[in-house]
């Protein structure tokens, strides 16, 4: 999830104070900016519940939930509740995708040089065709709390959708400390409760990739909305003049190929707006909009290549929320 959306505040003009806690967590920065009459929430506070979460998803952690489960000698965990939260949206956002969003690609990303291998050269298509027997959430089963795996080869990377629903605890963890007026961006990816001082909205800016430079920079102005992005320009590789991005097909085993580079995604939640963003990349730019508009409370903004020419598309929604361009 993304990077492209930029938070910014003023200063209030009232009696309320401005606070920011500032760290960094999930091999990112984060920032949490709200207003109060005193001090409220401390850094303290915040890093534990970074802490916790990394404890359950965190694939840097050889002690977390997730690294246990991706053991090939682990057929079935269980789950915590962090955890078992972001399965539940991710078999949802896998069936409303048609399997575009899928978790257990680990196996691919590493095989295509995005783990801690350097690739060299193009996986071969056999290489592809085996580690396709492992991938697929076909390959996964719910049980309550306990997820089973029905091939003890099968990983499971969340990075695509957990950093968004860490942004919804921390977002809660606030509510429950009735924090009046927040704003909280985990890596690019952020939520709004409330509003600033005079009734003023939190605007954040969406940041375009340099290969729109010559698009606009556009500030959406929120209100108790979560905002991601996603973009082909994060990461991506060059192997012998062939160059692809992160995203997996799990049907396939090769990148995904979409002429669409970059995708902003405004919804109530950060959790669906962060796994959603990763779907809309796989698609082509009519079927994004088309399909954003069935969806009640999403709406998308992305740029894509048309021609060699980047062009832009958003839902129907989409233009309320622009203050300015």
């Amino acid at each position: 999830m993304g990077i492209g959306c930029c938070a910014f505040a003023q200063q209030p003009i009232s009696n309320l104070q401005r606070y920011m806690i500032e760290g960094y967590a999930q091999g990112t920065t984060y920032a949490i900016t709200y207003y109060a009459a005193q001090e409220m929430v401390s850094k303290a506070q915040a890093d534990s519940l970074f802490a916790v979460i990394d404890q359950s998803m965190s694939l840097y952690k050889p002690d977390s939930k997730i690294s246990q489960f991706n053991d090939p000698n682990c057929s079935s965990i269980e789950m915590d509740a962090h955890m078992a939260k972001v399965l539940k949206k991710s078999f949802q956002i896998n069936k409303q995708s048609k399997g575009i969003f899928d978790i257990t690609v680990k196996p691919l990303v590493s095989l295509w040089g995005f783990g801690p291998e350097n690739l060299t050269a193009i996986p071969d298509s056999a290489t592809i065709k085996e580690t396709l027997t492992y991938v697929g959430m076909d390959k996964l089963k719910l049980r309550g709390r306990k997820l089973v795996k029905k091939d003890n080869r099968v990983s499971i990377d969340l990075n695509g959708i957990a950093q968004g629903y860490t942004v919804d605890v921390v977002h809660d963890f606030l509510l429950k400390r009735k924090v009046p007026a927040f704003i909280v961006e985990v890596g690019g990816e952020i939520k709004t409760h409330g509003y600033k001082p005079n009734q003023e909205l939190f605007k954040v800016l969406i940041q375009r990739p340099a290969v729109a430079r010559e698009q606009h920079n556009y500030i959406v102005a929120l209100h108790n909305k979560a905002v991601t992005t996603s973009g082909s320009y994060e990461k991506f590789r060059t192997v012998k003049n062939y160059r692809f991005s992160h995203h997996m097909d799990a049907k396939t085993g090769y990148p995904l190929k979409s002429n669409i580079i970059s995708v902003t995604v405004i919804a109530d939640h950060a959790m669906e707006a962060d796994g959603l963003d990763n779907v809309f990349m796989a698609m082509q730019p009519e079927d994004a909009v088309a399909f954003a508009n069935t969806k009640n409370k999403i709406d998308i903004y992305l740029l894509y290549l048309d021609q060699g020419l980047v062009k832009e598309a958003y839902s129907a929604g989409f233009a309320k929320y622009i203050i300015t361009d």
